[in-house]
């Protein structure tokens, strides 16, 4: 069953690879930061953002798994 929480879930798990494999969007030296180029520090924070993004789709799937187990009466524990 496809629920608006799901696809955000999906959104999240989605959205890292989107970010890595769009080369072109990353590839360029500049802008640098603090004298590393921009194609590096950018995969740098995707590192840190997909941490985020796979915690918040992880989180989100444990209340889904919580709220159908309650409109089942509990059972599926």
């Amino acid at each position: 069953m496809v629920t608006p929480l799901r696809v955000v879930i999906a959104l999240c798990l989605v959205a890292p690879f989107v970010a890595m494999l769009w080369v072109g969007s990353y590839a360029k030296t500049d802008p640098t930061l603090i004298g590393i180029p921009f194609f590096y520090w950018y995969q740098m924070a995707w590192v840190l953002i997909s941490t985020v993004l796979t915690v918040l789709a992880y989180q989100l799937w444990q209340r889904d798994q919580r709220a159908r187990a309650s409109r089942k009466g509990g059972a599926s524990q």
